[in-house]
């Protein structure tokens, strides 16, 4: 019975299969920017850019960290969704070219396949956008309701879309 509502409901099922790799990249993205601002993070990341040719390491290292940390926040949340996914394309791609490539596809040997499975996450994301169960689509959703109350089409708006207006 489950099954045959969803199946009736199409949009629903492509704006719930875009929540997993939303959530799975960005709890990654989360965790490796966060991992690179603590201190031992920082003192193993740092001299590891500078031998790979990034100097001075620790100005690259802040920059990677707080992108990663941004684009997995903004992942999750469902917002500027495509910004985040481009910059974990970008971030990838170095990855792979300056330390991944010449060890092969293999994760387990250091290898690039990993960073391809974050690839084709961001990929889908910069594709089809956050889907409707995201803060975009929330924001989105309030500035419609805005729009429609000015050309007087409703006669006023609910105390949610007062907020999402505030956040908007």
């Amino acid at each position: 019975m489950f099954a045959a509502a969803l199946t009736e409901q199409p949009g629903i099922l492509k704006s719930a299969a875009l929540v997993p790799p939303r959530l799975s990249l960005g709890s990654t993205m989360i965790f490796h920017g966060w991992s690179k601002l603590k201190k031992e993070g920082m003192e193993q990341t740092v001299p590891f850019f500078e031998q790979i040719g990034f100097k001075p390491g620790k100005p690259w290292v802040l920059a990677l960290a707080i992108t990663e940390l941004a684009a997995g926040v903004s992942a999750i949340l469902g917002v500027a969704t495509r910004l985040s996914a481009l910059a974990v394309l970008g971030t990838q791609a170095v990855a792979i070219r300056k330390v991944h490539a010449s060890k092969g596809f293999d994760n387990t040997k250091g290898g690039y396949e990993f960073n391809l499975a974050l690839m084709s996450d961001a990929l889908a994301l910069l594709l089809r956008g956050p889907g409707r169960f995201s803060v975009h689509s929330l924001l989105e959703r309030g500035v419609k309701r805005r729009e429609l109350r000015r050309l007087k089409l409703l006669r006023r708006q609910r105390t949610g879309s007062r907020l999402l207006d505030l956040l908007g």
